[in-house]
């Protein structure tokens, strides 16, 4: 297994050494993925050390919240350069190998907000939003290919990422989630853990929401 970082040497090396702990062999790899020559020598590497990759997680990405007369040009172009052109090049560096196969998965994580729309975080849900048409185009365009292209679009997770919310804004975000609480990475992880197995070989192009409810 590979994990990719960019700025979370720390946390990567945790995250290998809880796995390896469990018998998994994995090493993490530093690039950016909004850069296409650090992407594509982050895939040789991964394949010279570990072999052909056939399942890839599309994770990277960044959240911001901003009025939508305050974005400017360069915080609208970085948010589409990690979540949508990090999932462009990470795809089309592993797609020769899994056609050639006649295997993949590939799994992109969007967001609720890319299925809704959220309020001064314009730029991000169209980012996210994007990644749900790529998943659909993509999984149309590689079906005959043995490959599976799937999203999940979380809601709100007990992650870093929302570490900027009060406790309050959190309470609220829990209220209005129908089963009554906030997400874990540990929810995120089996939906992915769900398509990338053979459960799913004849699912493609699918959002699945992992969000408790919170968009109906």
């Amino acid at each position: 297994m590979a994990v990719n970082y960019n700025n979370s040497a720390e946390a990567a090396e945790t995250i290998c050494n809880e796995l390896s702990s469990c018998g998994v062999k994995v090493e993490a790899f530093k690039a950016d993925v909004s850069i296409r020559t650090e992407v594509d020598r982050m895939i040789l590497q991964i394949k010279e050390k570990l072999g052909s990759i056939t399942v890839l997680v599309n994770n990277a990405g960044i959240a911001e919240q901003a009025l939508f007369t305050d974005i400017s040009e360069e915080m609208w172009d970085r948010m589409f350069a990690v979540n949508v052109k990090g999932a462009f090049n990470c795809s089309q560096a592993v797609l020769p190998d899994m056609i050639h196969s006649k295997y993949g998965r590939i799994i992109n994580i969007s967001s609720m907000w890319g299925i809704s729309g959220a309020s001064c975080e314009v730029h991000y849900s169209a980012a996210k939003a994007a990644l749900i048409g790529f998943t659909k185009a993509l999984a149309k365009e590689e079906g005959l290919s043995g490959i599976t292209v799937n999203c999940v679009a979380p809601g709100v997770i007990d992650t870093d990422m929302n570490s900027h919310l009060s406790k309050q804004d959190m309470e609220i975000l829990r209220k209005n989630t129908p089963v009554g609480r906030i997400g874990t990475p540990e929810d995120i992880a089996e939906a992915i853990l769900f398509f990338a197995s053979e459960k799913a070989s004849f699912i493609t192009g699918q959002v699945l929401s992992a969000d408790g409810g919170f968009i109906l």
